[in-house]
């Protein structure tokens, strides 16, 4: 399996598994959004990696972009709830990848914006870790 599919399947579970994410979200983590998708949800959004080696360690630094979904006719506090409840399921956790090893696991980024319809608003959480190849 790929070092980031495991990466994103710990943070998928990790979300799955906060009470917090779930009280808002319910099962409406996608990957791929669906035409006829429900708000609020999270997307997974763009991902990245730097190579990381070290001596006799191949390591890359990788970011995955999550993206919260709502649509309360412009307020943003909904999705302030949201971005705050999937920072705090995932902030600083450690965990088992099922390939590599994952050495630290941070939010470094959170920012709620508005969506130029003007009822939806976008969250943008950025997950980076620390993997051991």
């Amino acid at each position: 399996m790929s070092v980031s599919v495991a990466f994103q399947d710990v943070i998928l579970r990790l979300l799955k598994e906060s009470a917090a994410v779930q009280a808002i979200v319910g099962d409406r983590i996608y990957d791929g959004v669906p035409d006829d998708a429900v708000f609020p949800y999270i997307s997974f959004g763009p991902s990245d990696y730097n190579p990381d080696d070290a001596d006799c360690i191949d390591g890359r630094e990788e970011a995955i972009q999550l993206d919260c979904w709502s649509r309360d006719d412009g307020l943003k506090w909904p999705c302030k709830q949201l971005v705050d409840a999937v920072k705090s399921a995932l902030h600083d956790h450690d965990d088992e990848l099922t390939s590599g090893a994952l050495v630290q696991m941070r939010v470094t980024l959170a920012r709620v914006l508005d969506d130029p319809d003007r009822i939806t608003a976008h969250g943008v959480v950025q997950v980076t870790a620390t993997i051991e190849e």
